[in-house]
């Protein structure tokens, strides 16, 4: 079984990556999961895996200098792949070749957890949200964060990509938490998956260099997270099957 889940913003600063591992953590308790840094421009998963020093990432792989197993570590109960951080290597990296490096780890995995780039301007941008069999998006209580989440569910339907809820993350006491989950209730597609707190434990968890659900499994947050992949049903695909489509997947055009 597989499925592949981009994990999407229509904004930076959401706590996206923050909330790909936490999810990933959660749900290696019961599924093998690999997770792929796809923001091939503004990598961030190293910094939170301790994996700055890395040998191999997936600017390698995407420039075809490497296999993908060997940009693939296993950390904190996960395969992780990270992507390099230098200009340099997101010039030179073919985005398209995405499209076999998720159709390879699909064999390999229960659940792959794309980390997908919080803009929509490049065909390195969409590619994950295309590849993915539904999205998880990731947004703040906020009408403009709102508006921007929308834009991610649209393209992401307008290419048959499913939307397995909505992440309210970073959640203050004064925000108007009701009444954004009314509007998103009206306008999203998916379910609300739940909320997670503001909370200086994600920043102790990026400064420690890990996961948050490492650093402080105990926190108010951590649990929201479990809480939240809980509520996150994840249905099993056929590898072979979830792997040919990837591998034929379209090429989008920049939005």
């Amino acid at each position: 079984m597989v499925e592949a889940f981009a994990v999407a913003s229509g904004k930076g600063g959401v706590g996206k990556t923050t909330s790909t591992l936490a999810l990933g953590m959660a749900l290696a308790e019961e599924y093998d999961v690999t997770v792929v840094d796809a923001d091939t421009g503004m990598a961030n998963l190293l910094f939170h895996t301790g994996l700055t020093d890395a040998d191999t990432t997936l600017h390698d792989v995407l420039r075809d200098d490497a296999p993908v197993f060997e940009a693939t570590y296993d950390r904190f109960g996960l395969c992780v792949v990270p992507c390099g951080t230098s200009l340099a290597g997101f010039r030179d990296a073919d985005p398209t070749r995405l499209r076999n490096v998720v159709a390879t780890l699909a064999s390999e995995t229960d659940v792959l957890l794309l980390d997908s780039p919080a803009a929509l301007g490049s065909k390195s941008a969409v590619l994950p949200v295309v590849l993915a069999d539904r999205v998880v998006v990731v947004l703040q209580p906020t009408i403009p964060s709102l508006s921007d989440a929308l834009k991610v569910q649209e393209y992401a339907t307008s290419y048959g990509t499913g939307v397995a809820g909505v992440l309210f993350n970073r959640v203050r006491d004064d925000d108007d938490i009701d009444g954004i989950e009314t509007k998103t209730a009206r306008y999203f597609d998916g379910p609300i998956l739940g909320s997670v707190p503001e909370s200086a434990a994600p920043r102790s968890a990026r400064r420690a260099s890990e996961p948050l659900l490492a650093h402080a499994p105990d926190s108010v947050a951590a649990h929201a997270y479990r809480e939240v992949a809980l509520a996150l049903d994840v249905r099993a695909g056929d590898s072979e099957a979830v792997a040919d489509r990837f591998r034929s997947a379209v090429i989008p055009d920049t939005p």
